[in-house]
């Protein structure tokens, strides 16, 4: 809202960034000179806290030489500036107009009196002046030592005050990260010319307004329509921020000593390309956790992203990659193959970072995101649009169901079951392309509806996604691509449910590896078999809809109308996407799962569920010769594992077997087997390992949530970690501290650079 000028006769606003406006100040002195020069009547009954808060002055009412342009973002007034000149005539030119600020005329005797108070102010400042030219003369004589500790004394007042000052601007940058709060929500509606304040500045008026004293007392002088602090300004006290409240996170990271590194989605920030980077490691209260530690700008040459992402680790994080024991990625088809690449390169130089699965995300759909069929990544695209359209409405959801009814109705339960289960986040589930060939058809038909509503029921917006959502849905591509996946990853759904399921599950599962690839080579060795069935599935899904089976139109386009009469849908698709996405998950699945990965997940023996179930015959010790340096008394650990054995196979008649790593180290006894505890640990930071205690993995939910109520352009990275890590305490003291010593070094570096330059060019000279 903008400030409006308080003189009489002034039309000026302070949103004409040519012009300065300034507040009444505080003093009551100062303030009632500026009232009575004002001459405005109605404001001589209100405080000075009011008219500081309220009223403002722009900069054409003051002497040029009360004005102090210190930078060319900060107009300040002097500290005894009086504002003189005023237009007190010109409303007498149009006496029928309604002036809103009346104008106090003054009589002959109260003109005289106002004449006599200046002379006699201007008498006293006079002697004021001559005063304090006679006490600075006196103050020559004095003994220098004395005048040396009054200003240290003077010094550090002002120290004082710059660093209380600098911690009030800490706060408000913290309590917008933490509020999610972006530094400027104008964007491109600002315009040029007209002074738009950002938000930071917003709260920095609100708080000055509030009573903040320290605040006040910086900015009372200054111009209230121009910038308080620099963008520059904000980036560098953001910095300092982010930096200490990723080092909070870190210095747990490196007492725990051994981690695990996550990437996630690539986001878009400021129209540039960021992984999210995420930490898993074991804290001193023996908790598993994820924290997310920021955001790595995205490469797309393979060996610049990995040299990039060492650096990052090591450099900046200051954390060792020798300790690092796990890394996953859970990227889109498009950067699938380069985060491979990536992780095999770190792999090479660090063996024991071992490449596992994330478990946040399903295996299918894992293996799905990496497959380089184009069809694919519309189909998940696609998949996660469609939830977030039925999501937004209960209406639609309400409206839904009744499809879904009338075409299950012969069976309850599945109509139960889908209205239930499409309302969970079905677009990430194992059973996810399952779920949405049962549900296209009823999707489909209210898709259509919505469209051709006539009612007037749906905005424009709602209507022209369910147009565009039904045309994709519609496509016969689409749907031969669904099916293909749908019975492709069925051979995998119940493997990659068993890896996020329970310990002992993650253990079994590690063992049925050789049954999947084996069935999934049966279908790729009778691959005209299996898709002669999966495409007449495709073709009696399309028949339902009325939707015409044919070759894509893009293949059509290619061959310039000379398509070769041999080359029906069914081949086509053979061989552009059934093959391809067999061929591919076979191969995904080898390489995800190397040696090290099985001999990690055999480890899991260690729980004592799973050797209950082996009947405590298990083979830990030749399966953890890969962590044996990570032991604190690796030799001692075969008689430990022996104890541990017997320890829970002649346990007593009332007691539970642990059946997860969680229960296994908060066991009260567990620190007497040294060797046992130091493994779990190292296991439980595997990615692949879900976290038990799910306030330990918000992280994750906390950026979705930023990125999902945040527009791009109003992105920041340091926004972004302030906003997930909320709960992370802060020391203002330290960040300021850190802020000051890096501006001086700032400045030491600047001059040292001016030196430079004039020192070279006197020797040109």
């Amino acid at each position: 809202m903008p400030n409006f000028c308080a003189a009489p006769n002034c039309t000026k606003k302070s949103t004409q960034s040519d012009l300065a406006f300034f507040r009444f100040p505080r003093d009551p002195e100062r303030c009632r000179k500026w009232v009575e020069n004002c001459r405005r009547e109605d404001l001589e009954d209100k405080t000075p806290d009011q008219l500081n808060k309220h009223y403002r002055l722009c900069d054409r009412h003051f002497e040029s030489e009360m004005i102090c342009r210190s930078s060319p973002y900060r107009t300040v007034l002097r500290d005894s500036a009086v504002p003189t000149i005023f237009d007190l005539t010109s409303h007498l030119n149009n006496p029928r107009s309604r002036h809103r600020k009346r104008i106090k005329e003054l009589s002959e005797e109260e003109l005289q009196k106002l004449k006599v108070r200046r002379i006699e102010e201007d008498a006293e400042q006079e002697k004021v002046n001559r005063a304090a030219t006679e006490n600075s003369t006196e103050s020559t004589t004095q003994d220098s030592g004395q005048d040396q500790e009054e200003e240290v004394a003077t010094l550090t007042q002002e120290e004082k005050e710059h660093k209380d000052y600098l911690k009030s601007l800490f706060e408000i940058l913290i309590m917008m990260g933490k509020q999610n709060i972006p530094l400027n929500s104008h964007g491109s509606e600002a315009v040029d010319g007209v002074f738009t304040p950002d938000n930071f500045q917003a709260l920095l008026e609100y708080r000055i307004n509030a009573g903040d004293e320290v605040l006040r007392k910086k900015f009372e002088m200054a111009a209230v329509n121009t910038q308080y602090c620099s963008s520059v300004q904000q980036q560098e006290m953001l910095d300092v921020c982010e930096y200490y409240i990723r080092e909070e996170i870190l210095r747990e990271v490196r007492d725990s000593r051994f981690f695990s590194i996550v990437t996630d989605e690539m986001v878009e920030i400021a129209d540039e390309e960021y992984l999210p980077v995420f930490i898993r490691f074991v804290d001193e209260a023996n908790n598993l956790r994820e924290e997310f530690i920021g955001f790595l700008p995205y490469e797309y040459d393979t060996e610049t992203m990995a040299v990039k992402l060492q650096n990052t680790i090591t450099e900046k994080w200051n954390l060792s990659m020798e300790y690092c024991r796990g890394q996953a990625y859970a990227c889109s088809t498009r950067v699938a193959y380069n985060m491979k690449t990536v992780a095999s390169r770190l792999l090479e130089k660090y063996p024991q970072a071992v490449c596992t699965l994330c478990s946040s995300c399903a295996l299918n759909i894992w293996l799905a995101k990496s497959i380089p069929v184009p069809g694919v990544t519309v189909v998940l695209e696609t998949m996660e649009e469609l939830f977030i359209f039925f999501r937004q409405s209960a209406l639609l959801q309400s409206e839904l169901d009744n499809v879904i009814t009338v075409l299950f109705q012969s069976s309850e339960e599945k109509v139960a079951e889908l209205k239930e289960v499409y309302r969970t986040r079905w677009s990430e589930r194992h059973d996810a392309f399952e779920i949405l060939v049962e549900l296209l058809q009823a999707m489909v038909m209210y898709l259509d509806e919505v469209c051709n509503d006539i009612s007037f029921r749906w905005s424009k917006a709602v209507t022209n996604q369910a147009f565009v959502l039904s045309q994709i849905l519609t496509d016969f591509d689409f749907i031969v691509t669904v099916v293909v996946l749908k019975n492709t990853l069925s051979f995998t759904r119940a493997f990659g449910k068993n890896l996020q399921g329970q310990t002992s599950d993650v253990y079994f599962a590690a063992g049925s590896l050789t049954a999947v690839l084996h069935s999934l080579n049966e279908v790729i060795e009778n691959v005209e078999v299996y898709h002669e069935f999966w495409f007449e599935e495709a073709t009696d899904l399309a028949t339902r809809l009325d939707i015409q089976v044919k070759l894509p139109g893009r293949y059509r386009r290619a061959q310039q109308g000379a398509v070769d009469s041999e080359t029906t849908p069914e081949c086509y698709y053979r061989a552009a996407v059934t093959v391809p996405t067999v061929t591919h998950i076979i191969q995904e699945l080898k390489d995800i799962f190397s040696e090290s990965y099985l001999k990690a997940l055999k480890c899991l023996s260690l729980v004592p569920s799973v050797m209950g179930q082996l009947k405590f015959s298990t083979t830990e010790e030749e399966n953890a010769n890969m962590y044996k340096s990570d032991l604190p008394n690796p030799d001692t650990f075969s008689a430990e594992l022996h104890c541990w054995r017997i320890k829970w196979k002649h346990r007593g008649k009332d007691v539970e077997l642990p059946t997860t790593i969680y229960e296994a180290v908060h066991l009260p006894d567990i620190k007497f087997f040294p060797n046992v505890y130091a493994l779990l640990k190292i296991l439980c930071i595997l990615p692949v390992i879900k976290v038990e205690n799910q306030k330990y993995e918000t992280g994750r939910q906390r950026l979705k949530a930023y990125l999902r109520n945040t527009p791009r352009e109003q992105r920041s990275c340091s926004l972004a970690l302030l906003n997930v890590n909320y709960d992370v305490k802060d020391d203002l003291d330290l960040m300021v501290d850190n802020y000051t010593k890096l501006c001086t070094e700032k400045t030491q570096f600047q001059q040292e650079i001016v030196h430079s330059s004039n020192s070279d060019l006197v020797e040109q000279t």
